[in-house]
């Protein structure tokens, strides 16, 4: 990475249930939560309020065009500008947006989280530093069924039939290819401490740079 200039933008790809999410957490926990804006990318899911609640189970969230990424791609732009955004809040309950949003200030640091991240070339070109999180599809498909049935209201058997019909196939054109275009590649994410750690020190590295050179 050549420039270190403020703010830094760094994003976390990799399949669903790989571990993306405790990779950021432990990031934000590790730098400090008042550096860093975070922004999931399943956070910005469509709008699907003109749909039955069944047509919306028949949507692949897995696909490219089930993201509204112009949006995320304007959001981060206006963070880097220093500007406050307000950041979609989606119901994984109901599958459609929230009519909330949840404000997001600027900080030093942009975290951007999601299994889509690396394949879209203009969110590509953003990130100063890519960060891909790989684990073993068997893994990551129990970690998928305890989350949905625990936090969003799923079915053991509603689980399985969308992992068979568009999690997996989806994993393999999308998400899966992108990891080439991944600085780092960390094998079970935030569960890693050695890689964890190094990501941590490369960061407040980084920061320090930018800060020296803004002084």
């Amino acid at each position: 990475m050549e420039k270190t200039s403020l703010p830094l933008v760094v994003g976390i790809a990799g399949g669903s249930g790989s571990g993306k999410t405790t990779l950021a957490q432990a990031i934000l926990d590790e730098i400090g939560r008042e550096r860093i804006a975070f922004l999931p990318h399943d956070a910005y899911y469509r709008d699907q309020s003109q749909l039955t609640f069944e047509e919306r189970l028949r949507v692949n969230y897995d696909h490219p065009d089930a993201l509204e990424t112009d949006l995320l791609i304007a959001h981060i732009e206006a963070l880097r500008r220093g500007e406050i955004i307000e950041r979609p809040v989606y119901d994984f309950k109901l599958n459609t947006r929230s009519s909330e949003t949840r404000r997001v200030v600027p900080r030093q640091i942009i975290l951007v989280e999601g299994i889509l991240l690396f394949y879209e070339p203009q969110l590509r070109k953003l990130f100063d530093m890519k960060l891909y999180v790989d684990a073993d599809p068997d893994i990551c498909f129990i970690r998928r069924l305890m989350r949905d049935i625990q936090e969003r209201g799923r079915s053991v058997e509603s689980v399985i039939t969308q992992y068979l019909s568009t999690v997996r196939p989806s994993y393999i054109e999308f998400v899966e290819p992108s990891k080439r275009f991944a600085d780092v590649i960390i094998p079970e994410g935030g569960m890693n401490n050695v890689a964890l750690q190094m990501v941590i020190a490369r960061l407040r590295g980084l920061l320090n740079e930018a800060q020296s050179s803004s002084d």
